[in-house]
């Protein structure tokens, strides 16, 4: 298990040997993540201020903007997200002067095996082990500011073990992930609330009333700030612009460079969590450029050239999103009505699932746009929904679907058919589909 072989181990064949340390893939707890935290000498009480954010939709999007925002204010800010779409390398990211770095295949290789022979065989998941090794690496590293994405859930959630962040955030929670979380949304807001910790100011975007009491009440018991939106922060979108507004004042910015009306309430969630951090002094011109520049792969991500885009109708338009639950298809069938609006295209919707999503919820969102729907599997991957009951999910919905092997088949069989006007494509359904497709495409990521 030597990291000073003369051929390194390849990280997949790393990664997959640590899946074996742990028979379940999720088993939340945070006792093994404790106890290797404790071999590693504590790398967590090492870090710069941490921000922790938690959430249904829209965690890596509000990331891409804190990100952004904190770089342009020229400070160095260190990532960790999750899950990652073609290489684990998208999950770390080494805060430098100028913006940050993806971390490398070797220093991640030594990583992973310094924390595998620390662990010596004592049972972990792969998860909990990649989050101890980015932690440590961020230990190692020079920063200003962490930003630490939640992988499920929260009160379990191998990333909370953060004692005193800077600020909690909490993004719109929905329900998702209902076998580990819970059956009702106040449930899973419970989880993703537990991330509040006792006098740190928790900043939060507009939720279901259900969810909302309960992060009230979590909020009141650890004496913790609450700044909400629509309450203690308002976004609006005034003319094409995001316009801010707090008891300091109102910043008026630019759009995001991300598409879809949500991500003006992704980037006022990372401008309401700043502006709550005495630490932090960010001045207009870098909440503008921040906001401007905040790029997050899989989020509504236009595809404009690549093997895929090759192979689908010339003059296509090829969007890719990630979402997976009923609140993350509303967005996107949202921006893709405000697509239609400025450019009218004939809609046709590639899908492809986990066997643990409510496909009939997600959907039905798209019911009113498309009628047109091509089931695909996510190829090679463990619980992927079977492409017959993702179709019998359509037809239920009365849309009318056909089946294909893959995206790319999905793609060249639209070549056939006679379109007046080239067709709008949207590829949604899960992270690994989007994944799968930027790496088909040759789409850098990162």
């Amino acid at each position: 298990m030597s990291d000073s072989a003369s051929t390194p181990l390849p990280l997949g064949d790393l990664l997959a040997r640590l899946s074996q340390l742990h028979p379940k893939t999720i088993d939340l707890t945070l006792e093994r993540m404790q106890r290797l935290l404790v071999q590693l000498d504590r790398p967590e009480r090492k870090l710069p201020p941490v921000i922790h954010v938690a959430g249904t939709n829209g965690k890596g999007s509000t990331i891409a903007y804190l990100r952004a925002i904190l770089e342009a204010a020229g400070l160095r800010v260190h990532v960790y997200t999750s899950p990652w779409l073609v290489r684990i390398n998208e999950s770390v990211r080494l805060g430098r002067a100028g913006g940050g770095v993806l971390v490398s295949d070797d220093e991640l290789r030594a990583t992973l095996l310094h924390c595998e022979r620390v662990n010596a065989g004592a049972p972990i998941t792969r998860f909990e082990i990649e989050t101890a090794a980015a932690l440590y690496l961020f230990a190692q590293h020079p920063a200003d500011v962490v930003l630490l994405e939640t992988g499920l859930g929260g009160r379990l959630d191998a990333t909370n073990v953060i004692d005193a962040p800077a600020a909690c955030v909490l993004t719109p929670i929905g329900m998702d992930h209902m076998e580990f979380l819970g059956e009702s949304l106040s449930a899973i807001a419970g989880e993703k609330a537990a991330i509040i910790k006792r006098g740190v100011p928790v900043v939060c975007a507009e939720q279901p009333p259900e969810a909302m009491a309960v992060i009230e009440a979590q909020a009141k018991r650890m004496r913790a700030p609450l700044h909400v939106a629509g309450e203690g922060w308002h976004v609006s979108v005034e003319h094409g612009r995001l316009v801010y507004q707090d008891e300091r004042g109102l910043l008026d910015l630019a759009a995001p460079k991300l598409f879809g009306r949500h991500q003006f309430y992704n980037a006022g969630l990372a401008i309401a969590t700043l502006r709550a951090i005495a630490a932090f002094k960010i001045d207009h011109a870098a909440f503008e450029a921040g906001v401007a520049r905040a790029e997050w792969p899989a989020r509504m991500q236009r595809l404009t050239s690549g093997a895929l885009v090759d192979a689908a109708p010339r003059e296509s338009e090829i969007w890719l999103d990630g979402g997976h639950n009923a609140d993350g298809g509303r967005v996107v069938a949202a921006a893709l009505g405000d697509l239609e609006e400025r450019v009218s295209r004939p809609l046709v919707v590639i899908a492809g699932m986990m066997g643990n999503k409510d496909a009939d919820a997600f959907l039905a969102n798209f019911a009113g746009l498309t009628r047109h729907i091509i089931a695909v599997p996510i190829i090679d991957r463990d619980g992927a929904m079977a492409v017959d009951r993702l179709a019998d999910a359509a037809r239920r919905i009365g849309m009318r679907v056909e089946t294909a092997g893959s995206v790319e088949a999905a793609l060249h069989g639209l070549t056939r058919l006679a379109y007046e006007v080239p067709p709008r494509i949207l590829i949604a359904g899960s992270l690994y589909l989007a994944g799968q497709v930027l790496a088909a495409n040759g789409t850098a990521v990162g």
